[in-house]
């Protein structure tokens, strides 16, 4: 593709701004800011290296001496974002602090409800997102495990977090977009599962509705989920 370099590069590498000419009149700081700002507003595919041009009040071609791609601009916006998660000192319970370390990413992940769809790896090794592994690395001390296994430790809860808070949010945008409350959709369904079981065609389906007939508590499944995934680092013995 014209114009894009086939040696892969990282955006912390580079300086602030390319070329010569005048001293850097934005930092990636502001250029992040902008495009969240946009994100949170008007949802992710609004955020376009000319709609931050014209959040900054500069030209599309002069925001590209700062950032040579949109991948780039994802990556600063997820840093910004990394650099919202508070650091408290460990208490000594690395299962209490993770748990609250995954809170807060889920409230996070609310706060800019685009947030899951730019979680990726890749992106985990900006400034701030350093610090957030670094600060859960250190609430993981007391467990005794390798690192390797702590970093997937912290891969497997943001997955869970992840995948939680995505469905929330798919969940909650179908709700906007149509003409009746989510408990009548909700009550319209159970009906008609309850009719296509009783068929007998689902013996299984059947058994577990009938163990488990009361509504399903989703911050109680939550909370499950993240214990299980901790209970699967719990040291043996």
């Amino acid at each position: 593709m014209t114009g894009r370099s086939a040696v892969p590069e990282v955006i912390w590498a580079r300086p602030e701004r390319a070329g010569r000419g005048p001293r850097a009149a934005y930092s990636r700081a502001d250029i992040a800011a902008a495009a969240v700002r946009i994100a949170d507003e008007d949802g992710l595919d609004a955020v376009s290296m000319r709609h931050v041009a014209t959040e900054l009040g500069c030209g599309t071609m002069s925001l590209y001496n700062y950032v040579p791609r949109k991948e780039d601009l994802y990556e600063l916006m997820v840093d910004a974002i990394s650099g919202e998660h508070d650091s408290w000192e460990a208490t000594g319970d690395w299962r209490a602090d993770m748990l609250r370390v995954a809170h807060q990413t889920r409230a996070l992940m609310h706060r800019h409800p685009w947030l899951p769809r730019l979680m990726s790896p890749v992106y985990g090794f900006s400034p701030n997102a350093l610090r957030y592994l670094e600060h859960c690395l250190v609430c993981l001390d007391p467990l005794d495990a390798s690192y390797g296994t702590k970093m997937e430790l912290i891969a497997m809860l943001n997955g869970v977090v992840t995948t939680y808070v995505g469905n929330e949010l798919a969940t909650a945008e179908r709700t906007r977009s149509l003409p009746w409350s989510a408990e009548q959709e909700q009550a319209m369904r159970i009906a008609y599962l309850g009719s296509r079981i009783a068929t007998g065609a689902y013996p299984r389906m059947a058994a577990a509705f009938t163990q488990d007939a009361g509504p399903i508590d989703l911050e109680a499944v939550f909370e499950r989920a993240l214990g299980r995934v901790l209970d699967a680092f719990e040291p043996k013995g």
